[in-house]
């Protein structure tokens, strides 16, 4: 297969604040070479994350934060400064191939919309001065709410406040051969008008279609209806050729109260469908056929960011490397995704499709975990405890206060956890599961809500994910700017927001690098 998958890294220092324990940048690329990764998403030109990246091949989608706008807006000199300093040094050696300039700047405190194209405009310069105008692309995300009306798709049109900007941007993407970037959220649709729109509608599970009166053309999803509402507002415009790049969209795993959709099972519903529909179905009613590069996101949970509880539970990952919830990046897998919409889970064991285990490949054979016993005193197993997460080199992060594991806050909870990564790190044998005489084997899946379980690879063949890992076969293919049309395979480019693209034979991939 041609498929390409690319993947949304949120590693900057901007970001770096919100987020306990994350792997350092080197960590994180060792993960990403290990599996294959080929683009990358940063948010900013972190120098230790640009050396991270040195000859590894991996192309790099990096931001200028909005709060660096007015000074490369103001003075060519600082521009180019940032760039010896920034880009020059690491190039090629780190394969820099676009710039994404201001993030949402519509949706900035600050109007930025003002500085947005004279700092794009000194970025082009500057990359000119250098010879690397041709191999480094420039462009900006937006929001939806760029538009003055998002449906039907048909009658979307870009706001008349923001025409005075986008207008002379557009002028400068043609010219430069790049791509209109937007951020899709589906998510946000239905939570803010759930007595409107289906849940099933949002998540690509629509058995029923919603039609645009003015042209008959049908949606069975909302992802295509505002994929399309961007074309019709481009082409509203005479902008019909311009290219489009979604450079987010995903699903939270957790919110508030209030935000009964933000659930795992919904995350991975509208994750594994968005990748299944771009991957294997190209093109929108309205462009059928038409690829397009998505970026899905994000790698990590950022636990400290502010904001409502979603704000914090965008990604697959949490900072350990335990997954989330188990994805296939393919978008083959046969494990069944239903929508749920409760934000709340009861702590215990459970076996949901959305939070255990996603079995990949064929064969057979019985997993195991290792869990603690329910009749050992808290004594024994404190004292088991407190080996495991010390002589026995087990990461307990993720028993820690507001980590997913904490709850419920038992001993025997934490111990089970505890015994089951050393068990499973050490092979997943039954003399790896006795700690005393204080913890049994299990066949069924002890994983519940956010807390999940690892799982060790299966001795007889079976290819299957593990907590925290990731499978697929996905082969990729240069050029992440490059015009869909452009690819020899013919296959959609996507774009996976914990940020890279997957190059794998279906085996299985140990994340024991952090």
């Amino acid at each position: 297969m041609g498929e390409r998958l690319k993947l949304i890294l949120w590693i900057c220092l901007s970001i770096l604040a919100f987020l306990d324990n994350l792997p350092s940048p080197n960590k994180v690329s060792e993960l990403i070479q290990h599996l294959n990764i080929k683009f990358v998403r940063i948010y900013d030109a972190n120098i230790d994350v640009l050396k991270a990246f040195a000859n590894t091949g991996i192309e790099l989608m990096i931001g200028v934060p909005n709060a660096d706008l007015l000074a490369f807006a103001q003075f060519q000199s600082n521009v180019d400064t940032w760039l010896h300093n920034n880009i020059l040094p690491y190039y090629p050696t780190t394969k820099i191939t676009s710039i994404s300039v201001g993030l949402e700047v519509t949706e900035a405190p600050d109007n930025a919309t003002g500085l947005l194209l004279p700092a794009m405009r000194n970025i082009h310069t500057a990359l000119k001065k250098s010879g690397l105008d041709k191999k480094i692309k420039i462009s900006s995300s937006h929001s939806l709410a760029v538009l003055s009306r998002s449906f039907p798709p048909s009658s979307a049109t870009f706001s008349k406040k923001h025409l005075a900007f986008l207008k002379p941007m557009l002028e400068f993407l043609v010219e430069n051969e790049s791509p209109f970037m937007i951020d899709l959220y589906p998510y946000y649709a239905y939570r803010d008008s759930s007595e409107k729109v289906q849940l099933e509608y949002a998540l690509f599970e629509s058995s029923s279609q919603v039609v645009d009166s003015a042209t008959g053309l049908l949606y069975s999803n909302m992802f295509d209806a505002q994929l399309d509402a961007i074309y019709f507002a481009l082409t509203a415009m005479n902008f019909k050729t311009v290219k489009v790049m979604v450079t987010e969209s995903g699903w939270p795993s957790r919110g508030s109260p209030k935000e009964t959709a933000a659930t795992p099972d919904n995350a991975l519903a509208y994750n594994t469908n968005l990748i299944r529909h771009v991957v294997g179905d190209p093109g929108t009613p309205a462009k059928p056929g038409e690829e397009v590069d998505v970026y899905l996101f994000s790698l990590f949970n950022e636990n400290r960011k502010p904001g409502i509880e979603s704000e914090r539970n965008w990604g697959m990952f949490y900072a350990n490397g335990t997954s989330v919830y188990a994805l296939d990046f393919t978008g083959e897998s046969s494990v069944p995704v239903s929508p749920s919409n409760s934000s709340t889970t009861s702590p215990g064991p459970s076996s949901s499709p959305g939070n255990s285990t996603v079995i990949i490949g064929g064969g057979g054979g019985a997993r195991k975990w290792c869990v603690a016993s329910s009749q050992a005193s808290v004594t024994e197993l404190q004292t088991a405890l407190d080996w495991a997460c010390g002589p026995g080199s087990v990461d307990c992060s993720a028993v820690q206060p507001d980590q997913p594991c904490f709850e419920p806050d038992t001993v025997l909870s934490h111990a089970s956890y505890a015994f089951n990564t050393y068990y499973q790190q050490s092979g997943a044998n039954s003399s790896d599961c006795s700690f005393g005489g204080v913890s049994v084997e299990v066949d069924k899946d002890p994983s519940y809500g956010n807390c999940l379980y690892m799982i060790a690879p299966s001795t007889d063949g079976m290819n299957r994910t593990m907590a925290g890992n990731i499978t697929g076969n996905i082969t990729a293919i240069d050029s992440p700017m490059a015009s869909p049309s452009s690819s020899s395979d013919g296959y959609r480019q996507m774009v996976v927001s914990v940020a890279a693209s997957v190059l794998l034979p279906l085996f299985v991939v140990s994340l024991s690098l952090w």
